[in-house]
């Protein structure tokens, strides 16, 4: 149960072998994840990226004990499992393949950079401590891409 849990935790493995940026490979699975959810209806989305939140809690618990490093940058579920976060109630399946592509860059840049309160919530213990900056990181994103559909693809500028 222990190896299933870190290989979850590490994106299906790909944590523990990318050779740099694990968690920028790590978060690839949640693209999947995320057009998956994108089919059900805005407030499922919310329970489903809300339920993969809390599921990435003790992955990551497991994970963080395993690899014995707190935080550990091979644990990637953090980061793939809340990515639907980061995009609840955008139309990503009526959007063109790059708009994807764009949302995955603000979703690496903020979770990066964690804003306030995001970097201090990572001393909570265990797979909370892991999870809940990224849960908190990603909400930013979700504003970030709001602003960005509704900007580039929703705008007065994109009516026929």
């Amino acid at each position: 149960m222990r190896r299933f849990c870190i290989f979850v935790a590490s994106g299906f493995g790909i944590g523990l072998f990318a050779p740099f940026a694990p968690g920028t490979f790590g978060s690839l699975p949640g693209v999947a994840l995320a057009y998956a959810v994108a089919a059900l209806p805005p407030w499922l989305q919310c329970v489903a990226a809300l339920g993969f939140a809390f599921a990435a809690v003790p992955f990551c618990g497991v994970a963080e004990r395993a690899l014995g490093i707190k935080d550990d940058g091979r644990i990637t579920a953090d980061e793939w499992m809340l990515f639907p976060v980061a995009l609840v109630g955008i139309p990503v399946l009526e959007l063109p393949w790059w708009s994807m592509a764009v949302f995955f860059c603000v979703v690496r840049a903020v979770d990066i950079l964690k804003p306030w309160p995001a970097r201090g919530l990572q001393r909570l213990p265990g797979g909370l401590g892991v999870v809940v900056d990224d849960f908190v990181a990603n909400i930013y994103s979700l504003a970030i891409n709001w602003t960005i559909y509704l900007y580039l693809f929703a705008g007065p500028c994109t009516a026929n």
